[in-house]
């Protein structure tokens, strides 16, 4: 079953540790080494299903260094699987780094699918619309979280966030200023643990629910906020709006437009009628 050679991306429970699949139980027991996030968390999940393994610690501080030393044991033909404390590696976790040095040094990466708190926030949200965006955590300052959420702000998709508890009011504040009090939003807090709690609510009002009661600020946050509504036809977004300004400045205005359309997707027709309005009218140099 366990191939030489190979490194296994492993898949964990997020919360409840009867939420592993039978096949990563089966690799887990069989690798030769384990290259877990933290060595004791992943020791409790081992124990409780009997497994005992060598284990050794790689994480986003020394995974540039460990991950030669995983390529030297898949050179000598053993077994290695990756696990982080919670979910699927590589996804707000340590793991990219390592399943590329080894994608790079010729050797087989292999997923163990399962957990992962993003698809399960997800699939209790009911939010329709068929396209989602996953960005992980927002920067821990202000002025940076805000940067990246003006820069998501346009984006009709559902957008899907970590949070942790120490900032969950901040960043409710700075999503109801950038993205609007009315878009919806689903608060998805210790996803399959002990206290779980899924809420839904106008984002509006999410801060004084979870001032409601201090317990709903504790434990770790996947926020779904919905998408930005659908634009009148014609109307431009204010990245487009932004873009064709900025170029309007260095360059004619017939170039301007065609950059714009490039860059921003919109339409040239649209950006012509808002240069010309921009410029003072159609007798302007074009």
């Amino acid at each position: 079953m366990i191939q030489p050679g190979t490194l296994y991306v492993i898949a964990t429970p997020i919360g409840n540790l009867r939420d592993i699949t039978l096949r990563a139980l089966d690799v887990l027991a069989a690798v030769d080494v384990i290259a877990a996030e933290d060595t004791r968390t992943t020791a409790h999940l081992l124990r409780h299903y009997s497994i005992t393994g060598k284990m050794m610690s790689l994480h986003q501080h020394n995974e540039s260094s460990t991950a030669m030393k995983i390529v030297n044991l898949l050179s000598r033909g053993e077994a290695v699987a990756l696990v982080t404390d919670a979910g699927t590696p590589g996804i707000s976790d340590p793991g990219a780094i390592l399943v590329k040095q080894v994608r790079e040094h010729g050797y087989k990466t292999m997923p163990i699918p399962g957990a992962n708190a993003a698809a399960c926030a997800l699939s209790i949200a009911g939010m329709p619309t068929p396209h989602f965006l996953f960005y992980g955590f927002l920067p821990a300052t202000a002025g940076l979280r805000r940067r990246d959420l003006e820069n998501l702000k346009s984006y009709p998709y559902t957008l899907i966030f970590y949070e942790a508890p120490h900032r969950i009011l901040d960043s409710i504040e700075d999503l109801v200023e950038v993205l609007g009090a009315k878009r919806q939003i689903t608060i998805a807090r210790e996803l399959t643990k002990l206290f779980e709690s899924i809420h839904a609510c106008a984002l509006g009002e999410a801060t004084a629910w979870l001032k409601g009661d201090p317990n709903r600020q504790r434990g770790e946050f996947v926020l779904l906020i919905s998408g930005a509504p659908a634009r009148p036809q014609g109307e431009l977004s204010e990245q487009g709006q932004r873009t064709l300004a900025l170029l309007l400045k260095d360059m004619p205005l017939k170039q301007a437009v065609r950059l714009a359309a490039e860059i921003s997707g919109e339409s040239k027709n649209t950006l012509y009628s808002l240069a010309l309005s921009l410029q003072g009218g159609p007798n302007q140099k074009e």
